[in-house]
């Protein structure tokens, strides 16, 4: 595998570390418990996407997958630190929501675009599963979102979110 795969997969696998983190980090913000374990799952499955990544990365600089999620945050391209300049500590439901899915579909179409460019069809098929289960992540949060604002129909999202 070439460097250039390898380093696209090492950028993957920070990604989803940062997801991690932002869903940790909101779900210890919430005061809604089911939003709380929304995020508490969404969490859960971004380890597990770090995960996948993790099996596929040849690289020797990442000793273990567990060393590398105890490891600090990558603070400059860090959902975290998105979440923190637009909120402050005041990490709202509802702010917390939008800014996951924002992020959940432009990380949805950069995987897409990268499963499009990998020719080794294990590490494809990674990325082709991390885009489904992207895609997932943003019809759950958008579900919930929908909850949190108190929405008639999923179809109100829009008025709400580009307000």
């Amino acid at each position: 595998m070439s460097g250039d795969v390898q380093e696209a997969i090492k950028r993957s696998l920070q990604t989803e570390k940062n997801a991690m983190l932002f869903y940790q980090y909101g779900a210890q913000q919430f005061k809604d418990a089911a939003a709380r374990r929304t995020f508490e799952l969404l969490s859960g499955e971004e380890r597990e996407h770090a995960g996948h990544f993790y099996r596929i990365y040849k690289g020797k600089d990442i000793p273990s997958l567990e060393a590398f999620l105890a490891s600090p945050p990558d603070n400059e391209t860090s959902w975290l630190a998105a979440a923190k300049k637009s909120c402050g500590a005041d990490l709202t439901e509802q702010k917390a929501m939008e800014i996951a899915l924002e992020k959940e579909k432009n990380l949805e179409e950069a995987l897409r675009d990268m499963a499009a460019k990998m020719n080794d069809p294990e590490v494809r098929a990674v990325y082709e599963l991390n885009v489904r289960e992207t895609h997932n992540h943003y019809l759950l949060i958008e579900a919930e979102y929908a909850r949190i604002m108190k929405m008639v129909d999923e179809s109100d999202m829009d008025t709400f979110v580009r307000e």
